[in-house]
């Protein structure tokens, strides 16, 4: 098994973002990933909640499954799945990004937090949405 020094220098090297939550929802690792992709600091970012980089119109869904998360144990997402969600730049800006999550119990069980590999995917996702006007854009007009 690798030293913490691997572990270290894995997150610190990361181009995607490693971010890492408690289970009060409180950012407590932001790598530098995190920092190219949304463009907060490590100091502006930890200890804040996840709400720095989520839209607001889906800061309410997030939490909710959050605290269901940390209450149970139990996520959908957890089995390396890979989701697809819009997100918040600090200028404000939306990307889109992919990302996997870890969830982190104590000995008993019990929720200690919740780590995240995000990745930017705005350019791709709007290339494929281009592509779909254009398809449906020739579709319309062979009809």
């Amino acid at each position: 098994m690798p030293d913490s020094t691997f572990a270290e220098t894995l997150v610190a090297g990361l181009s995607d973002a490693l971010i890492h939550v408690d289970a009060d929802g409180r950012i407590q690792v932001w790598n530098a990933g995190a920092e190219r992709i949304f463009g907060y600091s490590a100091a502006e970012a930890l200890g804040n909640t996840l709400d720095v980089i989520v839209p607001a119109s889906l800061r309410d869904r997030h939490a909710a499954g959050f605290d269901a998360t940390m209450r149970t144990g139990h996520t959908k997402y957890g089995n390396g799945d890979i989701l697809s969600v819009p997100a918040l730049r600090k200028d404000g800006s939306r990307i889109s990004v992919e990302f996997s999550i870890v969830p982190f119990a104590d000995a008993t069980g019990k929720m200690t937090g919740i780590a995240a590999i995000m990745r930017d995917v705005t350019a791709r996702f709007e290339e494929l949405r281009a592509l779909r006007r254009e398809i449906a854009a020739l579709r319309a007009g062979q009809g």
